[in-house]
């Protein structure tokens, strides 16, 4: 997309305006001189025109063979390995992170979108032997209908695919809304669904507030599911709104997450995992590490080694290659962070690098906060207990591994956490006793693969999982089939017993 450029919805296979005549601006939170895009404001009657595109090419689309489903899957996954790099220059400049990680985003969705083209030759069900004489059973898979995705900004591409792709081969038709930050990458990966096949109606997108479009994309009763990737707050409200209709609902939401360092870490190890799991992505990730809790007999030195690196990190545009952190989202996002610190250092935790903005020359185009590091914070604190969103972490410590076991599940939340340690024991009972959906040994708290199921326990998520097969669950359901060739009526439990 140029730059400049006026982007459209796109529905039922084309690209047309809002019926709202209105506009919003897309810019660079690194430098807010740069107008990456502008973009429709949608209204609830362009939701409801993209929901009832896609119920209509539902008839169609659920009878495609998953094999060539899964074709057309591929054909759109060797595309977007073609045109990796302007995917991601356009990521960073709309989304901040720098140029490395928004290369690893887009990569994300090439593995996501050939891993469920793949599916699409499986699908597997099962075959079971009957109780019954001369009776076949097995289980398939059907689709639901038709799919509404909210999306967040942090993920511009990856995480819409994660929705998308096991959505899609599964023969279930789309209608997201990328998130008002970050619409030009969704709208990338729809300009590719549509030059490489992908048939009208098939997959939607309009763009706007989720507050003004929300209820439509939730409510609309050709709606079947809704996948939503955001805060615990918004999160609640699209799983109550769900229930009344018994609509399925994926959400993924908040994490508090931990890295254990224990008395016989490799400090240095740990060193790096910490900085990267609190900072990248200026920490801007819902499993970004914001608490980390280090053995006493270390935790000088480590947190010495950590604050002399945190401090020395080169924040700016990610478009430079140099640089190592980027700025927050947006000036709401900004003042979040900056109210948090306040908080830390009201509590009384330490302060020892970090905790203001960074202003002058080019920062004073962004919206840039320093690497933050917090010491001697206590289970007590908000900057303990609350997802802040940025590049704040909050270091305590501990006696005994069983009260590191005990301080990382002090939370609400439960979607990732790590431990450093050279001890196999504690390696395997930390697995075992703390409660997430996805635990690290030896590896910071970020850093998921697609193979693998994503989400979390607790608040985090309401059960369901995505990426890998774990995700064919939430965009299918599954039939019982039982084929009768007796020729007589047989009674199941009644003639068994």
């Amino acid at each position: 997309m140029s730059d400049n450029k006026v982007q459209k919805n796109f529905i039922n296979g084309k690209w047309i305006e809002s019926k709202s005549g209105q506009t919003f601006e897309n810019r660079n939170p690194a430098d807010t001189d740069d107008l990456v895009g502008v973009f429709q404001k949608s209204t609830a009657d362009d939701v409801n025109m993209a929901i009832e595109a896609a119920a209509q090419a539902y008839k169609k689309w659920r009878l495609v063979p998953a094999p060539k489903r899964g074709e057309l899957l591929f054909k759109v996954a060797d595309r977007l390995v073609q045109e990796k790099e302007a995917i991601s220059q356009q990521m960073t400049r709309e989304m901040g992170k720098v140029i490395k990680e928004t290369r690893g985003d887009t990569q994300e969705a090439i593995d996501m979108t050939y891993y469920m083209a793949g599916e699409g030759r499986r699908l597997f069900g099962m075959t079971t032997p009957s109780e019954m004489a001369n009776k076949f059973n097995m289980t398939i898979r059907q689709p639901l209908g038709v799919c509404s995705f909210i999306t967040p900004w942090n993920f511009p591409i990856a995480i819409p695919s994660w929705k998308m792709m096991p959505a899609l081969i599964c023969g279930n038709c789309i209608v997201i809304k990328p998130a008002t930050d970050t619409p030009a990458s969704v709208a990338y990966l729809m300009k590719v669904c549509e030059e490489e096949g992908v048939p009208p109606g098939v997959v939607n997108m309009v763009t706007g507030s989720g507050g003004a479009l929300g209820d439509s994309l939730i409510n609309h009763p050709a709606v079947k599911v809704v996948s939503f990737t955001g805060s615990t707050e918004v999160g609640r409200k699209v799983s109550e709104a769900c229930s009344t209709n018994f609509k399925h609902s994926c959400l993924e939401m908040g994490g508090k997450n931990v890295q254990i360092v224990m008395d016989d870490a490799d400090l240095d190890l740990a060193v790096d995992g910490a900085l990267w799991g609190a900072f990248g992505t200026t920490g801007q990730r819902c499993t970004a590490t914001s608490r980390l809790i280090v053995h006493k007999d270390v935790a000088d030195k480590m947190t010495s080694m950590l604050v002399d690196r945190a401090a020395k990190l080169k924040v700016g545009s990610g478009l430079d290659e140099t640089v190592e952190m980027g700025p927050c989202i947006n000036q709401g996002q900004l003042e979040t962070v900056l109210s948090y610190i306040e908080i830390g250092k009201k509590e009384g935790a330490s302060l020892t690098t970090g905790g203001e903005r960074l202003t002058g020359g080019d920062y004073d185009k962004g919206f840039f906060v320093k690497p933050t590091v917090f010491t001697g914070v206590t289970q007590k604190m908000r900057i303990w207990k609350e997802e802040i969103f940025g590049p704040v972490l909050s270091i305590a410590t501990f006696d005994s591994f069983e009260q590191a076991v005990e301080m990382a599940n002090d939370t609400v939340y439960g979607l990732s956490a790590s431990i450093y340690t050279r001890d196999v024991n504690k390696a395997y009972t930390a697995m075992r006793d703390v409660y997430t959906g996805i635990f690290y040994v030896n590896a910071p708290t970020i850093g998921a693969e697609t193979h693998l199921p994503f989400g979390g326990t607790k608040e985090t998520g309401n059960g369901h999982r995505e990426a890998a097969t774990a995700a064919l669950d939430v965009f299918s359901e599954w039939k019982s089939i039982y084929v009768d060739f007796s020729g007589t009526l047989q009674r199941a439990q009644i003639d068994n017993a």
